[in-house]
């Protein structure tokens, strides 16, 4: 049984408007024509879906059940329309990215850079940096960003959402140190930290059955940018706190080695934010579609 599009448009459209005449003019047809087809949308449903009199029109108990069915099956086929058309069109235009500097160095940066390559006609600019960028006052677009984000004013599109923080160290370190038991045994411990926005990240916090033990750390290594942190970190130069996005390269290859595998760590979403003048924008809902599909597979391994 093949539905027809039309036919499933103007019963939607007769349901929110309460009149199969409106629901006809607004798209171009005749009353009568109107009425041929919702008699045949009903026929091939073999159910009544609308109760129609010279006065009054209603709905069918079947004719609102099906009527969200409707509804959801019209917005997919006209999201999958604009997909289409998305991929037909030429992004084109100047796009500034702020990206964090070890997952934006090390993966982002070669990502979208293929994302150009897939756009010719557009540019990208790239700003590595772990400090938080101010789309209200810098001249940037988009900004990538671990954690969740303040400013209500911008859109904030999760990327990655169940990204969390490792407590890890290199193979080398916990042969010459050993590894902590507990997140107390820390302060026994070199530990590399990351200045993020203006301080540095010195309270790290663990859930064990849901309870919460937070250590304050101080190591004789800080950095502002992570990168660094994790090259100290594979150096064999201390423990890190970092990312699972920007040492999943490293785990797998065991470069670094999981600690306290028993614990549970902060949470680290990825997130993509924009200023809403943006948020209709081809470029936004492509690039972030890109995004997805990438980090998807590189998440998943």
């Amino acid at each position: 049984m093949m539905l027809r599009t039309d036919d499933l448009q103007l019963f939607v459209l007769t349901a929110d408007l309460g009149s199969i005449s409106a629901a006809a003019r607004e798209l171009g047809l005749s009353p009568a024509l109107a009425s041929v087809a919702l008699k045949r949308l009903e026929q091939q449903l073999n159910t009544v879906l609308i109760l129609r009199s010279t006065r009054s029109l209603r709905l069918t108990t079947a004719g609102m059940v099906y009527l969200e069915y409707a509804r959801q099956a019209i917005q997919l086929l006209g999201q999958g329309q604009q997909l289409l058309q998305l991929g037909k069109e030429q992004l084109s235009g100047e796009l500034t990215l702020s990206v964090p500097s070890d997952f934006g160095r090390n993966n982002l940066v070669l990502w979208l850079a293929e994302f150009q390559q897939q756009h010719p006609k557009l540019q990208l600019k790239i700003r590595i940096s772990d400090r938080l960028a101010d789309l209200g006052r810098q001249p940037v677009d988009l900004v990538l960003r671990y954690g969740e984000p303040k400013d209500s004013q911008l859109i904030a599109m999760p990327l990655v959402p169940d990204n969390h923080r490792v407590l890890c160290a290199s193979p080398e370190y916990i042969r010459r140190v050993g590894a902590p038991e507990r997140p107390e045994d820390l302060g026994s411990h070199q530990v590399l930290q990351l200045v993020l926005g203006d301080a540095v990240h010195s309270k790290w916090q663990f859930w064990l059955d849901e309870q919460l033990q937070q250590v304050q750390v101080r190591g004789a290594l800080v950095a502002d940018d992570g990168d660094v942190v994790r090259r100290w970190a594979v150096a064999g130069l201390g423990i890190a706190y970092k990312s699972r996005l920007d040492i999943l390269s490293d785990l797998r290859s065991g470069a670094l080695v999981k600690l306290l595998p028993d614990y549970q760590t902060e949470q680290a979403p990825l997130y993509l934010l924009a200023v809403q003048r943006l948020s209709s924008s081809p470029i936004l809902k492509a690039l972030s579609e890109f995004l997805v599909q990438k980090l998807r597979l590189y998440w998943q391994g």
